[in-house]
């Protein structure tokens, strides 16, 4: 039996290693990139379900019955409004949190006991510090998501204002020459 050079087989054996050791820290490298960029893809889904939430929100309280506003009870309300005899929905379903990955909403309560926004129940830091567009733009420096809430606020209860109820639009009135008073 023979035997190779000794000094060689310690050689390629520490090259090996070496090649292992590049391998892993590139690996490592692309799974920091990864991790990253899956963090702020959430971010932005964050962002388009909060809003959704918010916009649904608006929906349901400029729609009330009756004369006074009120805000959703239950988040299922938005999928199928209970106020109605016919179906009326706002969201489609009710969004998972893409932060925790559950419908485990942080729920934000109007002085009424409805709801007027969510946040998440994540305690993760964003990585999105600035560059808010619109009314989250107080979501600047924010130190967790669940900082990030979506609220919506009719445009006098800011102020501490009465939220008011719509008011229905009237038909239109339709006058002219050619008008006999019967439709055509």
């Amino acid at each position: 039996m023979r035997r190779g050079n000794p000094r060689a087989t310690g050689l390629a054996y520490i090259g090996l290693l070496v090649a292992i050791v590049i391998i892993g820290a590139a690996l490592a490298a692309v799974g920091e990139v990864w991790t990253i960029q899956s963090q702020r893809e959430r971010e932005v889904e964050l962002l388009f379900r909060g809003d959704a939430l918010r916009t649904a929100i608006g929906y349901y309280v400029s729609v009330s019955p009756g004369s006074v506003a009120r805000y959703p009870q239950d988040l299922q309300d938005l999928v199928q409004d209970p106020r109605w005899p016919q179906i009326k929905r706002y969201l489609r379903r009710v969004y998972e949190d893409p932060m925790t990955g559950a419908a485990d909403w942080t729920l934000i309560r109007a002085p009424d006991g409805g709801i007027m926004g969510v946040a998440s129940s994540s305690k993760d830091a964003p990585i999105k510090r600035q560059g808010f567009n619109g009314v989250d733009g107080l979501f600047a420096d924010a130190s967790c998501y669940c900082d990030w809430q979506f609220i919506y606020q009719p445009r006098g209860a800011r102020f501490g204002l009465p939220i008011p109820a719509p008011t229905p639009a009237k038909p239109p009135t339709i006058t002219g020459p050619h008008w006999s008073g019967r439709p055509p």
